[in-house]
């Protein structure tokens, strides 16, 4: 049984650019992703994960969106999914669209979980919207938050880039992100303590972004 939300305080005051990103999730929500929309490119990391977890799974979704499709289908799983969103439009349709979890509107550098809480922490092209200087930080909470064995699926770009679109989706809004590229986040992930087990390349577009699994060892077990 999932238990009620805290209650949230008022949407707080963000510094820019993530207001820029809060505010652009909150106009393109339906345009990003439909309440019908099926797991697509998303099915295969679902898949895998599923199988990694075992039975009635704590999950942590960074960067949770809707709902759809990551926390829905764990959820429909059997699986406890805590979500993580900046926008207050994504995560008022993630309470209607997948009501078997909890969800907090929140930075997710501002939240805080006590050790070892999660199976598994999913974050999918979200690290991408914060500034450089606070990606390696949430990675080392991350890795504080996961169980021993716990995983990590992430996405997040695979070249060095920081920049704006200024009519993203054709939404009308601007959209902000900045990553510093595959090898920075290879070592970011290997300097938290974890495991890299597998990675890959997902294209978009000209370019595209790269996939990581990685894992936390178990007590006495040394990271590979």
């Amino acid at each position: 049984m999932t238990p009620p939300a805290d209650p949230e305080p008022p949407t707080p005051e963000l510094p820019a650019p993530k207001a820029l990103v809060r505010r652009g999730y909150d106009v393109v929500s339906y345009a990003y992703r439909a309440d019908d929309a099926e797991e697509d490119t998303y099915a295969p990391w679902i898949a895998a994960l599923l199988e990694r977890l075992p039975g009635g799974a704590d999950v942590l979704d960074l960067g949770c969106g809707c709902g759809v499709p990551v926390a829905r289908a764990l959820s429909a799983a059997g699986h406890a999914v805590t979500g993580v969103d900046l926008s207050e439009v994504q995560v008022e349709r993630a309470r209607g669209l997948v009501p078997g979890a909890a969800f907090r509107r929140a930075d997710a550098v501002d939240v805080d979980f006590p050790a070892a809480s999660f199976d598994a922490v999913v974050c999918l092209y979200m690290l991408i919207h914060l500034p450089l200087a606070e990606q390696p930080v949430l990675l080392c909470r991350v890795a504080r938050w996961l169980r021993p064995g716990g995983t990590l699926l992430m996405i997040a770009g695979h070249g060095a880039w920081t920049g704006t679109e200024e009519d993203w989706l054709g939404g009308g809004a601007p959209m902000w992100w900045s990553h510093p590229g595959r090898e920075t986040y290879l070592e970011w992930i290997t300097a938290v303590g974890l495991s890299l087990e597998g990675e890959g390349f997902v294209p978009e577009g000209d370019g595209g972004h790269a996939l990581f699994w990685a894992r936390k060892p178990e007590v006495g077990e040394g990271p590979g």
